[in-house]
């Protein structure tokens, strides 16, 4: 089994793939919904994708990692952990006390920083983060997340930064079709989902 399958297969089993009648954070409507805030209770799992991001990137040059608030810290802290790599982190509201700084750690104006996202979509969350760090003074050339949905998100950014991702949604639906993890109402709704993304 390919670290693509086992990856599908578990997100499915721990019921962050599921299938139905969705509205999407943008608003669309959509009949497959991931959730990957269930895998900070897996601990195995989360270790798994972390690994399979840092794969991706570490021949890359970065001083700092830094995850999209809120999904994507926990796989960041994970990775700054297992590869010692010093992470910042983007508040998702400007603090008004203190230092009120939006952009919190350790680190120097010119140094760069890879931002890690769960999942792209449209791609605005993972923009803004970057945005925020480039404000900052923090250098971004690099960002990856662990599964883009092919929504337009990755083209969107990728007129502003190299995109990285690890699973596509068309690679998660094709896993799930050949496997027999499915019922016979989800199997009609994978089918459609893959013949409307070859048309």
């Amino acid at each position: 089994m390919s670290l693509d399958q086992s990856l599908t297969f578990t997100l499915y089993q721990i019921g962050a793939i599921q299938f139905g009648e969705f509205k999407l954070k943008n608003g669309q409507l959509s009949s497959i919904y991931i959730d990957l805030r269930k895998i900070i209770s897996y601990p195995d799992l989360l270790r798994k994708i972390a690994h399979a991001l840092w794969e991706k990137i570490s021949s890359y040059p970065f001083d700092f990692i830094c995850g999209v608030p809120y999904t994507a810290l926990p796989i960041a802290t994970c990775i700054s952990l297992e590869q010692n790599i010093p992470m910042v982190m983007r508040r998702k509201e400007k603090k008004d006390y203190g230092t009120k700084q939006i952009i919190e750690g350790v680190f120097q104006p010119g140094q760069s920083c890879i931002v890690i996202e769960d999942i792209i979509t449209t791609g605005s969350s993972l923009l803004e983060t970057a945005r925020d760090l480039e404000q900052a003074g923090l250098k971004v050339n690099d960002v990856i997340a662990f599964i883009d949905r092919e929504q337009g998100g990755r083209e969107t950014l990728a007129k502003h930064y190299t995109v990285h991702s690890v699973l596509s949604l068309s690679v998660i639906l094709r896993a799930l079709f050949h496997s027999n993890l499915l019922n016979s109402t989800e199997r009609k709704l994978v089918e459609q989902l893959l013949i409307e993304r070859s048309a």
